[in-house]
């Protein structure tokens, strides 16, 4: 018997042992826990403070925000949209340095950028992504013509100086490459909201319809668009070709159609092969860059791509040669 007491009496012995180190685990894990909390509540007001910072841009004193009440499309997958591979846009930007202007700041504060090439006295302009992300493909084509031309720096005539605005509506474009990326971020369609035949709402009838979208509080009330009259006001722009998509064709500027905007809608049709005259959908356009270009003494064009996928480079080489030698 006493042999077996002993016995009993070493695995007590243990057994105890075991729960002391197990209490002493929970007890290390407890203070590690502790420890290591404080550390994290300290840096969320940090995170939470750069988020802010992102948020609340400060913007030129001609880009507030007007007050009012906007409808802001939700984000929903749309199967028939062409989607980007990547989860967020990456930065452009050219092997050899050249730098971009800002102009401006979208309402979330995004920059504006615009690319000049050449130092002539004739001024041209490209405007690319009016509709954000859901005509995604006229800034991939905008970055593939600065690309080209960065390159071959000769394709500029002496007496031209290019513009080229290559993403107008950024926050569109970093919401969603489909039907939610077109308008910005106060649900502002920014081709409706120019000064030139404005108005808030239109007859949909014929027009596009996919999702909520409105003219804005006023004419020109967003920022995108004022950072672009502003441009067009301080440069004496002689031609302009304001990129869309898809598959309407080229649109002369002007209320009628302004006559010079329609021999370069010819002539751009003529080496493209986008249709002239344009397809008529019923749609009646209101408060357009083209129209308001027009106004500002520009020769002006909507030109849309054939399609919302693809850039149509080699024809839009051939227009840019157009643009550059175009005159009245």
């Amino acid at each position: 018997m006493p042999p077996r007491k002993r016995t009993d009496s070493t695995w007590v012995i243990v057994a105890w042992s075991l729960n002391v180190a197990g209490i002493l685990g929970i007890v290390l894990v407890a203070l590690a826990y502790w420890a290591l909390n404080p550390v994290q509540a300290a840096q969320s007001p940090n995170i939470f403070q750069a988020q802010n910072a992102i948020v609340t841009a400060t913007y030129p004193a001609t880009s507030a925000a007007p007050v009012g009440i906007y409808y802001l499309p939700t984000i929903t997958p749309n199967p028939l949209s062409t989607m980007i591979v990547v989860q967020t846009p990456t930065q452009f930007v050219l092997t050899s340095n050249h730098r971009a202007t800002i102009i401006g700041y979208s309402v979330s504060g995004r920059p504006i950028e615009v690319y000049t090439f050449g130092q002539g006295e004739r001024k041209k302009m490209i405007v690319a992504g009016i509709h954000g992300g859901y005509e995604w493909n006229t800034i991939a084509l905008a970055d593939e013509l600065i690309t080209y031309i960065d390159e071959h720096p000769e394709v500029i005539p002496t007496d031209v100086t290019l513009y080229i605005l290559r993403n107008l509506n950024p926050d569109g474009d970093a919401r969603d490459h489909g039907i939610d990326g077109r308008v910005n971020d106060h649900g502002v369609d920014l081709n409706r909201n120019f000064p030139t035949n404005w108005a808030s709402n239109w007859d949909r009838d014929g027009c596009w319809n996919y999702g909520p979208t409105t003219g804005g509080t006023g004419p020109g009330s967003e920022p995108e668009t004022r950072a672009l009259m502003n441009f067009l006001q301080t440069h004496k722009i002689e031609t302009l070709i304001s990129y869309h998509s898809a598959a309407l064709g080229v649109f002369p500027g002007g209320e009628p159609w302004e006559k010079n905007s329609i021999r370069f809608a010819e002539a751009l049709a003529k080496v493209t092969k986008y249709p002239f005259p344009p397809i008529d959908t019923g749609c009646i356009f209101t408060g357009t860059l083209a129209d308001y270009a027009v106004e500002t003494g520009a020769v002006s064009v909507d030109m849309e791509l054939a399609t919302h996928k693809y850039t149509d480079f080699s024809k839009n080489l051939k227009a840019l040669q157009v643009l550059l030698t175009w005159e009245k």
